[in-house]
């Protein structure tokens, strides 16, 4: 119990990754309180972000780090980071200029199960931006 409580209560960041090396990452905006999106962090992805003031992931798909913003121009300069009670997750407040998910949308949080019937979505956001036009190649 004492070793439970010191990650608890103490002042130390001491960030605990999983097995693969990762931790959650939840990217908030600061001005509004409104999930953005769910990420992953290996120790130098976190590192990189603490560094620049600029979040940075790491992608589990491409197997390497990922600046968000880097293709999109669409990047996260971080407020603040909250770490929760046992040093497991992490919540990244941050300030954007544009929409934050790759699909045009200001969050990727742009559905929602709906409750009048079964497992069927809805959307309950517009689109903020053309995702043709910002990752034209």
């Amino acid at each position: 119990m004492a070793a439970t409580k010191d990650i608890e209560e103490n002042v130390e960041f001491a960030p605990k990754f999983d097995e693969n090396g990762l931790i959650p990452a939840i990217a908030q905006d600061a001005r509004t309180g409104q999930i953005l999106m769910v990420a992953y962090m290996n120790r130098q992805a976190l590192d990189a972000t603490i560094e620049s003031g600029y979040a940075t992931y790491f992608s589990r798909s491409r197997k390497a780090l990922w600046r968000k913003g880097q293709e999109s121009g669409h990047r996260q300069k971080v407020e603040q980071i909250l770490v929760d009670c046992d040093q497991d997750c992490l919540v990244l407040k941050v300030t954007v200029d544009a929409g934050q998910c790759h699909v045009g949308y200001q969050s990727c949080f742009y559905r929602a199960l709906s409750k009048n019937a079964d497992k069927k979505l809805e959307f309950v956001a517009e689109k903020v931006y053309d995702p043709q036009e910002t990752y034209r190649k």
